[in-house]
């Protein structure tokens, strides 16, 4: 609960998860990159909530900054491959089964996908 007492995160019991509708893009990101939320709420503004996601890069697809971002964020990547840093200096390329946390005001990516992949993750004030 917060301090205006609304829950951001709804209580789910196992159910299929619907991998071929309701992706999006995030606002900023590119085309190729598509977000399926799965629960919760975090409402950036007010600086509270959380959320757990889907994130998918389809294959090729690439941001050409980095990020950063006032909320931790957890990432778990699922299938595929994604390279982090930027391809005119040092790169390194991840597989699935890896992990990151993320303090707030930490800088990370730009990101890119050869085959694509998937990744889940979680934000949270």
């Amino acid at each position: 609960m917060t301090s205006s007492n609304v829950i951001f995160k709804e209580h789910l019991e196992f159910h299929q998860v619907d991998m071929r509708q309701g992706w999006h893009t995030p606002p900023g990101y590119p085309p190729g990159i598509e977000q399926k939320f799965l629960a919760g709420r975090l409402d950036e503004p007010n600086k509270e909530g959380n959320r757990t996601r889907l994130l998918r890069f389809l294959p090729g697809a690439r941001t050409e900054t980095p990020f950063v971002h006032d909320y931790w964020e957890e990432v778990y990547l699922l299938e595929g491959d994604l390279i982090v840093g930027d391809p005119l200096s040092e790169t390194t390329s991840y597989g699935p089964h890896t992990y990151a946390c993320r303090p707030p005001g930490a800088f990370h990516g730009p990101f890119r996908s050869t085959a694509g992949c998937l990744l889940l993750e979680i934000h949270y004030y």
